[in-house]
């Protein structure tokens, strides 16, 4: 794949990590990211907002807004770790993958498993992939794509480079694609370029954000993510579906999260993107 081909999306984490102080709703959202020069989105539960049990309506705002429904995430306070929660957490993909199916091409995914309970780390891993093994064929039954995005974020079961390497010996590829972040795993390893190129048959799309050497999130290009080998290596993947996903979770973004995500974008365009 070109770099020209490459398609821009923007994740709505950066408004969601304010919390409390994020007073807006989804339309504000689509209004800074379009204004920051995407061409997709990628949203998540928490911040779909009044749309959430109205597909037609949110496919509406996005034509009006020239966005594109890269994919919708989702998470889960059990962590897709607790054994009784099964049900809960497969009953959540459905309403998500039938929500997603109104948007073809887009995906459904679905956040990393996290320790939330004592017990042996194994486990949680076991757990964790019936989990997304279901969810994946659920995601097959419908036509929506279902993904694993593995963080690096606290208490998280996929971490560093052996905890990719026994999840994903778990997870069957034609039913759970991954979506990598570059920041999340560089936090976790240093090995970002031979982890992407290792598993790079599951990649469906890729969440693109940089840290610096101390692991502390910094704006793109500001740190030590090689954006052009990710550029290289996604033109490579056989399912990769040509979307980079910004996501900023920096100081910078918590200040001023639209001028944040435009300066990514512009960012990007220097990479010819």
């Amino acid at each position: 794949m070109n770099v020209k081909d490459i398609k821009v999306g923007c994740q709505t984490f950066t408004w969601e990590m304010l919390g409390d102080r994020f007073v807006g709703g989804p339309d504000d959202l689509l209004k800074a990211i379009a204004d920051g020069g995407y061409s997709g989105i990628e949203i998540t539960d928490t911040m779909i907002g009044r749309y959430a049990d109205r597909p037609s309506q949110f496919a509406a705002a996005l034509k009006s807004s020239g966005l594109t429904l890269v994919s919708f995430a989702f998470g889960s306070n059990s962590g897709f770790t607790l054994k009784e929660e099964i049900g809960a957490d497969l009953d959540a993909a459905q309403r998500w993958i039938d929500f997603v199916s109104a948007f073809p091409g887009a995906l459904v995914s679905m956040g990393s498993a996290t320790v939330v309970s004592d017990g042996p780390r194994a486990d949680k891993f076991a757990i964790a992939a019936e989990v997304y093994n279901r969810a994946g064929e659920l995601g097959r039954k419908a036509g929506v794509q279902v993904a694993v995005h593995p963080s690096s974020h606290h208490n998280t079961l996929l971490f560093d480079r052996a905890d990719y390497d026994r999840i994903f010996a778990l997870l069957d590829p034609d039913l759970v694609g991954w979506v990598p972040d570059t920041g999340h795993i560089l936090r976790g390893h240093k090995d970002m370029a031979d982890t992407l190129r290792t598993y790079r048959d599951r990649i469906r799309y890729i969440h693109l954000k940089d840290v610096d050497a101390n692991g502390t999130w910094a704006m793109l290009g500001k740190g030590v993510c090689d954006t052009r080998a990710v550029i290289e290596i996604a033109g490579a993947a056989p399912r990769f579906n040509g979307w980079l996903v910004l996501e900023e979770e920096s100081e910078t973004a918590a200040a001023d999260p639209a001028g944040a995500v435009k300066t990514n974008r512009q960012t990007m365009r220097s990479y010819g993107a």
